[in-house]
């Protein structure tokens, strides 16, 4: 047997089948649910997964509103910002980010506190950037990309 015909199949961003996928977040533990959704983007789940590729899925969040955060996490974690200029760390409970999420001018899908959880489970280079972009979040169980014909998935059947 010719044992260097064998070749490692490496995925390009042309080849890859990228999917939406719709998950409901209601009565879900913040961490646990984007740590599953970070794999999600990433394309863990997916045989073809390639480091260096973005193959992973689109997902949408539904009932961003209704997650639970164990302990008195609600008030006691904080996530710092900086703003670029001297004396301007600032800092945000996760009850101020959601509240953030409920301002008119927070893009629509754009939710504070779940792109912040998920973007520190991403690579932190172009990719990681990139990945992003694929997550949308909506507080209510309404979202506008009906026309993709998004799938439900049950996060808890995910390992």
């Amino acid at each position: 047997m010719d044992t260097l015909s064998y070749k490692t199949i490496s995925a390009k961003a042309e080849t890859t089948q990228k999917d939406w996928v719709v998950i409901d977040a209601t009565d879900q533990v913040l961490g646990r649910l984007c740590a599953k959704v970070a794999k999600i983007l990433r394309g863990k789940y997916k045989p073809c997964y390639t480091p260096h590729v973005d193959c992973g899925d689109n997902v949408i969040i539904i009932n961003a509103d209704k997650v639970k955060l164990t302990g008195n996490k609600w008030d006691d974690r904080e996530y710092l910002s900086y703003t670029g200029y001297p004396g301007g760390q600032r800092s945000a409970t996760p009850r101020i980010l959601m509240t953030k999420s409920l301002n008119k001018h927070i893009k629509a899908g754009m939710h504070p506190l779940y792109i912040k959880v998920v973007k520190g489970m991403l690579p932190k280079n172009r990719l990681g950037a990139q990945l992003i972009k694929n997550l949308h979040v909506y507080n209510g169980s309404e979202h506008p990309h009906a026309a993709q014909n998004p799938k439900v998935i049950d996060i808890n059947t995910l390992k």
